[in-house]
């Protein structure tokens, strides 16, 4: 039955920002107990945008990391740091609840591998590389540790991403035990990629390797499962129990890119999480599709 509800709404691609609204909150409908934040923008076509409940504050998961990477660039920019520069790599973490240490489980960490080299140097560029295409932990706490969280927030207020908030490092459980946890929301991802899309995040070289780096994610099950075959995403996932999020620059094929957040919570099974996400980027790519400015 739910199948065939998803056809009906599905099947013919909304000519307007308000008739995508109706679509998706249809298909947002059929899931019980979900909050689902979704922000779109064409970037060549101001005028086709559509935001629904884009401020609505959700545990950031691994977006978090994107604006990580902003900041790690912006400190390159400025002379503060080098891609190429050893960084001694440990599995040991101060909370910031009260300083004490805290390590990650490598069996929690899609990138498990990083952690065999553990007491080597490794170089700064492939840490920021890691955190984004493999999202690992382990890189991220370290790159973290290098350009402070603080920091992070900052850069995320001067280009006017207003609410989202970067606190600490991945399992923390001391600050999350405190609700201290990072936060985003679909408005202030849309507007960070945005940035990086338009080259104004940071150097013209800088904006040019995150977007580089944000296409070659390797976790594609989400917004890219629902576009045409050979369709170029940059993008990051963020996921965690009952939390599942993408947010992502989509390059369809001769025309403008456009931005898709998709945020959900309270969605216990995975599967069901991971269906609407690809189920909504199917459809405003329909949408986007059908109302394509000239690239």
């Amino acid at each position: 039955m739910l199948q065939t509800a998803l056809l009906v709404v599905l099947a013919v691609a909304p000519s307007s920002p308000e008739a995508l609204r109706g679509a998706l909150q249809e298909r947002i409908s059929q899931v019980k107990g979900a909050t689902v934040a979704v922000a779109y923008q064409d970037l060549g076509n101001e005028k086709d945008s559509l935001l629904l409940a884009a401020d609505r504050s959700f545990h950031a998961a691994s977006t978090m990391k994107v604006p990580v990477m902003v900041e790690f660039f912006r400190q390159v920019d400025a002379g503060k740091l080098s891609l190429d520069q050893p960084i001694p790599l440990v599995n040991r973490f101060s909370s910031i609840v009260d300083g004490s240490s805290y390590s990650l489980d490598p069996k929690e960490d899609e990138d498990a591998a990083l952690h065999e080299q553990l007491g080597k140097p490794v170089l700064a560029r492939e840490l920021v590389e890691r955190m984004i295409t493999r999202s690992s932990n382990l890189a991220t706490n370290s790159v973290i540790a290098l350009v402070g969280a603080t920091k992070v927030t900052e850069t995320l207020r001067g280009l006017g991403a207003k609410q989202m908030t970067v606190l600490r490092g991945v399992e923390d459980g001391k600050a999350y035990a405190k609700g201290l946890n990072n936060s985003a929301t679909a408005r202030d991802l849309a507007t960070l990629l945005a940035a990086i899309e338009r080259g104004q995040a940071a150097s013209a070289s800088s904006t040019q390797a995150m977007r580089t780096i944000l296409l070659a994610q390797e976790l594609n099950d989400l917004i890219p499962a629902g576009l045409p075959s050979g369709t170029r995403v940059a993008h990051k996932t963020g996921q965690i129990t009952s939390v599942l999020h993408d947010a992502a620059i989509v390059y369809p094929k001769g025309r403008a890119p456009y931005i898709l957040v998709v945020l959900t919570s309270g969605i216990s099974d995975e599967r069901v999480a991971r269906a609407l996400i690809v189920d909504i980027s199917r459809s405003v790519h329909a949408h986007a599709a059908r109302n394509a400015p000239s690239p």
